[in-house]
C-alpha cells in the first residue's frame, strides 16, 4: 500500500495506543544501542574497534526501522479502515441503484396496463375496481407505498393511500411526464406526497387504448425511507462507530443511518478518491469514503447520488482485537507471512528491515567471537549487545505480528462482508422475479386468451406481442412464456432462439401440478435450479404463477413462466460484489455445496465446491470467515447464508437457501520456508568452562545447524546472489560479491547447504542468507534459510551423531545438546565440508 507514504503520521498516531507503545519501545532500544556504542568507544576503544562499525550500522538501522515500522503500522491501520468503510459505501449506492432500476421497468409496464388506461381515458368509471387492481399490484411489489393515477390536468383520479387524500397536483413533474416518452424520476418534496419531506416518484404518461392520445400520468411512489432503513439496519456497524448515508450531488444527506448524529439535509465533507486524510464535520475529525454508482443494466441511477460512510478517527482503531494468528497452524502462519510482499508491502518492508538488523547483530557477535578474554570490559559490551539484540528481536516479532494480524483480520472481515453483500444482492434480485410473475399472471389479456377454448392465431399473436413488450423492459429474462391448463406452451418470447421449437411443448407434470395448486394470486412456484430446454439446456430458475379465469378466481386456466437469465445475472452479481479485488473468486452454492454460479472457470455450474460442512449448515443469515488452503494457495474465505428480503423467502412459503462464498488468495502454499522470527528457538546459556567455544547457528530446512564461529566471517543477504547456470553442479548456485574490510573484496562461490545435506535444492526466499566461511586459504559462501544466533557450548554438550552412515553423516559428525538436551543442533564439520566442496563434481 502507498498509504503509509501519503498520510500524515502525526495526525493518526495519537489514536493508536498500540503503535504508540511500539514507538516508545523502539526509541528505548535505539537509546540502548547508542549507550552501548558510547560505552564501547569510551571504555574499550581498541578492543571494540572491530565491532564499532557494526554497532553504528545497527544504530542507523534502528533509526530507519523506527520510522518505517511506525509508518507501516499507521498506514496499514488507516488503509484497513478505509477499505472497510469504502466497501460499505460502495454497497449503499450500488444496492440503491439496482433497486431503482427495477422501478424504471415497473412504471413502464404498469403505465400500459389496459384496464388502467381505459379508466384514465374515461371509458369506464369503476374507481373501486381500479383501486383494487392497484392495491393488488402493491401487495406484490411491496416497495411502493403509494400509487396514483392523474389526468392530463393533474387531477387525481384514484390513489391507494387514503390516509392522505388528494384532489390534484400542480407538481411540475406532471407536465414533464406528459411531454416525455419515457419514465421521469423525481426526488424532492412534492404535493403528491404531502406528508413526506421528500418523495421518490417514478412517473410515466398513459395513452388512450384506442387513439394513442396522451391522457394522464401514472405515479409509483417508492418507499424510500423504509428501503434505506432496511439497508442501514442490515449493514451498519453493529458497534455504532461508523455511520452510513446517502448523499446527493451537492454532498447533502438524503438519508442517514442515524439522523441524530448526521441529520437529513446536512452537507458533509466527502472523500471520493479514498485518500488517507481526515475530514472535519461538526468539530470532529473523521475518516470517510465516498462512492458513486457505475450504473446497472444501462441505468445510471439518480444523477449525482453517492454512498458514504464516515467513522470518527478517535474510535476508528478501537475494538478490533483478534487472535487470527494464534488460531493458525504455525506452518500456515509462516506460509502466509512468506507472501507479505504481495498482500502487504508495508509488512514486507518491515520484515526486510528486521532481517537486516538481525543480520547486523549476528555479524557483530560473529566478529567478536573468541575475544572475550581480551578484556572484561569488552565482554560486558558483548553481553549487552546480545541482550539488547534479543529484546530487539522480541519487539520486532511482536510488531510484525501486530501488523500481520491487522492485515489478516481486515481481510477476514472484508470477505465476510462481501459474501453478505452477495446474498443480499441475490435475494433482492430474486424478490423482483417473484413479484413479476405474479403480477403478469393477472394481466387481463392473458386471462382472457387462456380462458378461451377457441383462441385463434390473432389472439395468440397479441399475447406474444405483450410478452415481447414486457421482456424488452425486463431484460433479466431470456424468455417469458404462457401455457394452458394442460401445460402446453401457447406463446413465448424469442420463439426462434432455440434449435428445437418451444411452442407446443409441455411443461413437466410436477411443475404444472404445483402451479395449479397455488391457492391465490399472491402465490408463486419456482422450479429447482436445474437444466432446462427453455434456457438452452442450461440450469436456471423459472418462476411460475397461475393464470386464473377472469370470471372465476378459483379456476386455473394456465400459467406464466419467466426464465431468469441466471448465467449472466448471477455472474454479474458475483463480479460486482468482488469489484476490483485481485486474486479473488466468488461463488453461489446450495446447501450441498453444488455451484450455482462461479467466477472460477475451473469450477463451473454444477460442480462441487469443497468447503467445511459446518459452513454449509449455518442458519439463515449467518456469516463466517476463516483462513484455508484452497487450490494450493493460502486463502481468506468468507461465507454467508441467504436470509431473504422483505417477505421473499421469509414469510411467503418459498425456501431455497443459497450461500455466497468468497475466496481471496494470498499466494501459493510453500512447504519449505525460511524460519522467521516466530521460529527462532532460544538457546539457554550454559555454565562456561575452559572448553567452551562459540558457534554461529542458522536454519536449513527447519533444522538448526551450527558452525564454529571462528570459521565464519559474516552473513549477507541472498538477494545479492548472482545465479549461474548449474549444469551438473546442483550444489554450486552462484557468485556473491564481497565489499567488507574484514572479508575483503572480490567474489566467492556460493553453495546450497540444504542440497549438500539433504540432496534437495533450497528455494531462495526473502529471509534467505549467505554465510561467508573461511577455512585456511579457502573462502566460500553457504546458502541457508535464516540466521539464529552465536551461542556458546562446552565439550560436555557435544555428542556423536548416532546416524552415521546416512547421507548427511559426512557433514554432521556431532550433535550439540542445548537447553538440557531438549534442543539438538547439527554441528557441521568444517573439514568434511571443505573436503566435499573440493570434490571434482563440485570444484570449489
Amino acid at each position: 500500500m502507498t498509504t503509509a507514504t501519503a498520510l500524515s503520521i502525526d495526525r493518526f498516531l495519537p489514536y493508536m495506543r498500540d503503535v504508540i507503545r511500539c514507538e516508545q519501545s523502539l526509541r528505548e532500544l535505539n537509546t540502548m544501542w547508542r549507550m552501548i556504542e558510547s560505552a564501547a568507544k569510551m571504555n574499550c576503544p581498541v578492543e571494540a574497534k572491530t565491532i564499532l562499525p557494526t554497532m553504528a550500522a545497527t544504530r542507523e538501522g534502528f533509526e530507519c526501522l523506527e520510522q518505517e515500522l511506525v509508518a507501516s503500522l499507521v498506514g496499514e491501520k488507516v488503509a484497513t479502515v478505509l477499505e472497510e468503510i469504502g466497501t460499505k459505501a460502495q454497497y449503499v449506492i450500488d444496492i440503491v441503484v439496482r433497486n431503482l432500476y427495477e422501478r424504471t421497468a415497473d412504471v413502464g409496464f404498469l403505465a400500459t396496463d389496459k384496464e388502467l388506461c381505459a379508466f384514465v381515458a374515461g371509458l369506464h368509471d369503476n374507481q373501486s375496481a381500479i383501486r383494487h387492481r392497484l392495491r393488488a399490484y402493491r401487495s406484490k411489489y411491496t416497495v411502493y407505498d403509494e400509487i396514483i393515477l392523474l389526468d392530463a390536468a393533474g387531477n387525481v383520479l384514484v390513489q391507494i393511500d387514503e390516509t392522505t387524500p388528494l384532489e390534484g397536483s400542480v407538481d411540475p413533474l406532471i407536465a414533464q411526464t406528459l411531454a416525455s416518452d419515457t419514465y421521469v424520476e423525481t426526488f424532492r418534496a412534492s404535493d403528491l406526497r404531502p406528508a413526506r419531506q421528500q418523495a421518490l416518484i417514478y412517473s410515466r404518461r398513459m395513452l388512450h387504448p384506442d387513439t394513442g392520445a396522451v391522457i394522464g400520468v401514472l405515479c409509483l411512489c417508492f418507499n424510500f425511507e423504509q428501503e434505506m432503513a432496511s439497508i442501514f439496519s442490515s449493514h451498519s456497524d453493529p458497534a455504532g462507530r461508523s455511520i452510513m448515508m446517502l448523499l446527493d450531488r451537492d454532498n447533502r444527506v438524503l438519508e442517514s443511518a442515524d439522523s441524530l448524529w448526521v441529520p437529513l439535509g446536512a452537507v458533509v465533507p466527502v472523500n471520493r478518491d479514498a485518500s488517507p486524510q481526515l475530514v472535519m464535520y461538526s468539530g470532529r475529525e473523521y475518516l470517510a469514503a465516498t462512492f458513486a454508482s457505475e450504473g446497472y443494466q444501462g441505468y445510471p441511477g439518480p444523477p449525482g447520488w453517492q454512498g458514504q460512510v464516515m467513522i470518527p478517527v478517535d474510535v476508528a482503531f478501537t475494538g478490533r482485537d483478534s487472535n487470527t494468528l494464534a488460531s493458525l497452524a504455525p506452518s500456515v502462519a509462516d506460509g502466509l507471512l512468506s507472501h507479505a510482499q504481495t498482500f502487504s508491502p508495508p509488512l514486507f518492508k518491515v520484515m526486510t528491515a528486521v532481517e537486516t538488523i538481525q543480520r547486523v547483530v549476528w555479524n557483530g557477535q560473529v566478529m567478536t567471537a573468541g575475544k572475550r578474554d581480551e578484556a572484561m570490559k569488552l565482554k560486558t559490551i558483548l553481553e549487552q549487545i546480545s541482550e539488547t539484540g534479543a529484546r530487539s528481536n522480541a519487539l520486532f516479532a511482536k510488531s510484525i505480528g501486530d501488523l500481520y494480524e491487522t492485515v489478516l483480520a481486515c481481510s477476514l472481515r472484508d470477505s465476510e462482508f462481501v459474501s453478505n453483500l452477495l446474498v443480499d444482492l441475490l435475494d433482492r434480485n430474486l424478490y423482483e422475479r417473484a413479484d413479476d410473475c405474479r403480477w403478469w399472471a393477472v394481466t387481463p389479456d392473458l386471462r382472457a386468451v387462456l380462458a378461451n377454448q377457441h383462441r385463434d392465431a390473432r389472439m395468440v399473436h397479441r399475447v406474444s406481442d405483450l410478452l415481447s413488450y414486457i421482456n424488452s423492459l425486463y431484460t433479466v429474462y431470456t424468455r417469458i412464456f404462457v401455457y394452458d391448463s394442460a401445460g402446453c406452451i401457447v406463446a413465448t418470447t424469442h420463439p426462434h432462439a432455440d434449435s428445437q421449437a418451444v411452442i407446443g411443448t409441455t411443461i413437466d407434470a410436477s411443475t404444472l401440478a404445483h402451479v395449479k395448486a397455488l391457492p391465490s394470486e399472491q402465490d408463486y412456484f419456482v422450479t429447482p435450479f436445474a437444466t432446462t430446454q427453455l434456457y438452452e439446456d442450461r440450469p436456471t430458475y423459472i418462476y411460475h404463477a397461475a393464470v386464473r379465469h377472469p370470471e372465476n378466481e378459483s379456476v386455473v386456466v394456465g400459467g406464466i413462466g419467466i426464465v431468469f437469465d441466471s448465467e449472466a445475472e448471477l455472474l454479474a452479481m458475483l463480479r460486482g460484489g468482488l469489484g476490483n479485488k485481485q486474486d479473488a473468486n466468488a461463488f453461489f452454492v446450495d446447501r450441498t455445496g453444488t455451484v450455482i454460479s462461479s467466477t472460477d472457470t475451473t469450477r463451473p455450474v454444477g460442480s462441487k465446491l469443497d468447503i467445511d460442512p459446518a459452513l454449509l449448515s449455518m442458519p439463515n443469515g449467518r456469516s463466517g470467515s476463516r483462513i484455508v488452503l484452497h487450490d494450493g494457495h493460502y486463502a481468506i474465505m468468507g461465507c454467508t447464508v441467504s436470509h431473504g428480503y422483505r417477505e421473499f423467502k421469509v414469510s411467503d412459503g418459498y425456501r431455497e437457501d443459497v450461500l455466497a462464498v468468497v475466496f481471496s488468495s494470498f499466494g501459493e502454499v510453500r512447504e519449505r520456508l525460511g524460519v522467521g522470527l516466530k521460529g527462532n528457538a532460544a538457546v539457554k546459556p550454559s555454565l562456561t568452562s575452559s572448553t567452551s567455544r562459540e558457534f554461529a547457528t542458522f536454519y536449513v530446512n527447519g533444522t538448526l545447524f551450527a558452525l564454529p564461529a571462528e570459521h565464519v566471517l559474516e552473513a549477507l543477504s541472498a538477494s545479492k546472489l548472482s545465479s549461474i547456470s548449474k549444469g551438473n553442479q546442483e550444489a554450486r548456485i552462484g557468485l556473491l560479491g564481497l565489499q567488507n574490510n574484514t572479508t575483503g573484496h572480490g567474489s566467492v562461490w556460493v553453495y546450497d547447504l540444504g542440497y549438500l545435506v539433504h540432496h534437495r535444492p533450497t528455494t531462495i526466499a526473502q529471509s534467505s542468507q549467505v554465510i561467508i566461511v573461511q577455512h585456511n586459504d579457502t573462502t566460500f559462501g553457504l546458502l541457508v534459510d535464516a540466521l539464529h544466533g552465536v551461542p556458546e557450548f562446552n565439550d560436555a554438550q557435544m555428542m556423536p551423531n548416532p546416524f552415521v552412515g546416512h547421507h548427511d553423516a559426512s557433514l554432521v559428525k556431532r550433535l550439540i545438546k542445548a537447553n538440557g538436551g531438549q534442543l539438538l543442533i547439527h554441528a557441521v564439520d568444517i573439514h568434511s565440508l571443505v573436503g566435499q566442496l573440493r570434490q571434482p563434481e563440485i570444484a570449489i
